[in-house]
């Protein structure tokens, strides 16, 4: 169980430093308009992941009870869209950008919202927890529903952590990858392993 969960949060983690549209546009707004807007931005992202996670313990909890072979089905679906995710990071432009360009001031309210919006409307959201969380189910005896929720809740707790320290060292983040030319193909390649091995990890029995 403590091993499954280690490794759960582990993924979590290095997905979450990966770059991408979420922790990108956090960078962002906390570069133009201070930490206390980034964090805010963070708290709205993370918000909106209860609502994913509630979608998947009852529907898949659901579809695991009326069948094993459905079950399988899931985790095999799970295993190669993370693989495809792992493809289409391999022919992505490496290099990441940060316009600060045409930024929007808004209040920490309103980048709340547009955070929890953003996460909760983007079904390529509920589509990577359908991927990712299958594989991670850790008991034999507690109810599915209740380890899909420690699962989110577990997920929720380290990208916020990353999330919010990305807000929070936004200026040295900046200058490190403006600096740093290659910095964009580390992260790739991260990413890359991160998703095959979490593809492999899900199919094994």
């Amino acid at each position: 169980m403590l091993e499954t969960l280690l490794s759960f949060a582990l993924a979590t983690f290095a997905l979450a430093c990966s770059p991408g549209p979420d922790n990108i546009f956090v960078l962002t707004q906390s570069i133009v308009n201070g930490r206390k807007f980034g964090l805010a931005t963070v708290y709205g992202l993370i918000s909106g992941c209860i609502v994913h996670t509630t979608l998947l313990a009852f529907g898949v909890s659901a579809m695991i009870k009326a069948s094993e072979n459905l079950f399988f089905g899931i985790k095999l679906f799970g295993a190669i869209y993370l693989l495809y995710l792992a493809y289409k990071v391999f022919k992505a432009d490496t290099s990441i950008l940060l316009s600060q360009e045409n930024v929007e001031k808004r209040t920490t309210l309103q980048l709340f919202k547009q955070g929890f919006v953003m996460n909760v409307l983007n079904p390529k959201v509920s589509i990577f927890f359908l991927a990712f969380f299958p594989g991670f189910l850790f008991s034999n005896t507690l109810s599915t529903v209740v380890q899909f929720y420690l699962l989110g809740f577990l997920f929720m707790a380290v990208s916020l952590i990353v999330f919010s320290l990305i807000a929070l060292l936004a200026g040295s983040i900046s200058e490190k990858i403006q600096r740093n030319k290659n910095i964009g193909v580390v992260l790739q390649w991260t990413q890359i392993i991160v998703f095959v091995a979490i593809s492999i990890f899900i199919l094994l029995p």
